[in-house]
This record gives C-alpha cells, structure tokens and sequence, in this order.
C-alpha cells in the first residue's frame, strides 16, 4: 500500500497515459478473474476487507455481479484514499489495521504484498483482522525468465499511477515458507492463473501468478486456540 507520487515531467506524463490505456484491458480481464476465484468462498452477508484497495474497482465488481451472494457488504483500505473511489475507503495508518480481530469474514489482499518492505508483518494483520477467509494473490517466480517478466509487468502497472516497485516475488517454495512461518492454513493454492487477455498473456504467463485462500477459523501461533476445559473425574 505505498502512497502514489505524481511526476511532473510533461514526457513522463504522457508516457504514464499511454501505458495506462495499454494497461485498462489487462486490468479489467484481472480483476474479471478474480471477481471469479473469490466468489466461491463468499456466503451470504459476509463483510469484505480489501487491503491496498486502489479506487475499489475490484470491490465494486464483487457487490456488482450477479452471482455474488446477497448482502455482501466490501469496503477498502489505502495509504492515502483516492478521490472517485468507487467503495467506502479507509485510511491506513502504516502500522496496524484500524480494526478490531476478526472483523471481517473475509480479507483480500491482491497484488500488494510485493510492494511492502516487511510482507510478513501486512500478512500477519491481514490474517488478524479475517474472521473466515484470508484470500492472497500476488505474483511468484516461476518458469524461465520469470522475474524479468513480472517487474516489466509490475512497472507496467504501477509507473502511470506514481506506486515505486520493490522488485521482489517470491518463488512458490517462497510463498509455502511464509505460511508456514505465520502459521497460515491454506485451504486453496492455486500453481497459476490466467488473469490476463491475448497477446500479453504469452508473456506474462498465467505461471507468474499466485493465488491462495487461507482459513483463518484456524488458530495462529500469534493467537492460539484457547485450551479445552479439563474433563470432570469420574465420581
């Protein structure tokens, strides 16, 4: 969730506008894609978190579709809410979520954590705040050239709207050593995902993607399940 900086290059702006309108079918085949693999674990009536939010399209998409069970609420939170956003937004503040633990039935964390300089300490939050379902996309390093790739897409992406890039994907092995590090439970883990249309999904391959659904009904080691009470003896 970096805070966007606007340049101020006249070249760079026009340079950002036009990436941006190459960027617009991409995104909307993306967030398409992930409207889909997260409507199977929404029930009805559950309250959505989306972290790193943007200006809610992603959020909107979910309470607009047909298919999303009723009274499903979403809201968003960023570093600094953006004007025109399309759900209700909070601000951040860069330590903790403003939010009690389990808030939300289900927490989204999508294409954020590589932006973060401590990813651990975001997840570890995000997992705090979610009372059913942690849902993780991001990106992995996987296949030849995998890295170059993803920061091309990355910079793409992030260039028009001032967010700096980090560079740093883990590898599958790496995303399964974070949950094991956190004490997440994954429920889904997906080896790919196709998110983007033709001719860029022959580039950025549906292998650069990581999905996953962590249930977060499970106990963490930052907060163990309470113990049993103790049986009665037998008289």
């Amino acid at each position: 969730m970096s805070s966007p900086d606007r340049p101020t290059n006249p070249i760079k702006r026009t340079l950002d506008r036009v990436m941006a309108a190459m960027h617009e079918p991409v995104y909307r085949t993306r967030i398409a894609g992930l409207v889909d693999a997260i409507q199977a674990h929404l029930q009805p009536g559950d309250s959505v978190l989306d972290i790193g939010c943007g200006f809610g399209d992603l959020g909107r998409a979910l309470l607009d579709h047909p298919d999303t069970p009723a009274d499903v609420t979403v809201r968003g939170i960023e570093r600094a809410p953006r004007p025109g956003a399309k759900i209700e937004i909070d601000e951040y503040p860069g330590d903790k979520l403003p939010y009690d633990n389990a808030a939300f039935d289900l927490v989204i964390i999508a294409d954020v954590l590589h932006h973060e300089a401590d990813p651990d300490r975001l997840l570890a939050e995000a997992r705090r705040v979610a009372r059913k379902r942690l849902v993780i996309k991001d990106h992995q390093v996987k296949g030849p050239l995998a890295k170059p790739r993803i920061s091309l897409m990355d910079w793409a992406a992030n260039s028009p709207y001032g967010v700096p890039c980090l560079f740093q994907y883990p590898t599958p092995s790496g995303w399964e050593q974070q949950r094991k590090r956190l004490g997440l439970e994954p429920i889904e883990v997906r080896p790919g995902m196709s998110l983007y249309p033709a001719p860029y999904k022959w580039v950025f391959t549906p292998a650069l993607q990581h999905f996953a659904v962590i249930d977060a009904t499970s106990p963490t080691p930052e907060a163990p399940a309470p113990p049993a009470s103790p049986t009665p003896a037998s008289a």
